[in-house]
């Protein structure tokens, strides 16, 4: 299924991301998040849409940075923002 994204080569394995294991901008508001997602073209870390800030998906209406992985321990699974994939 990841070669129907056509995206792909928006991803940076090199982008380090913001934060190991939570989201900073709910950091910032003091508040507190659900689950994070790592943007893979910039190393963002966001908050997910379980969350009620979004910050994961605010990065992306921002940005227009397409995928995102999950940035929980053991979660692997990445979507495609624009052509709403997930694999």
């Amino acid at each position: 299924m990841a070669d129907a994204c056509q995206h792909l080569d928006q991803i940076d394995a090199s982008a380090t991301p913001t934060s190991p294991d939570q989201c900073l901008k709910c950091i910032d508001m003091g508040d507190v998040w659900v689950n994070l997602r790592l943007c893979l073209s910039c190393g963002n870390v966001g908050c997910c849409d379980g969350s009620k800030n979004k910050h994961a998906t605010a990065h992306n209406g921002e940005t227009q940075h397409p995928i995102i992985q999950s940035h929980m321990p053991g979660e692997t699974w990445r979507f495609c923002y624009v052509e709403e994939l997930t694999w």
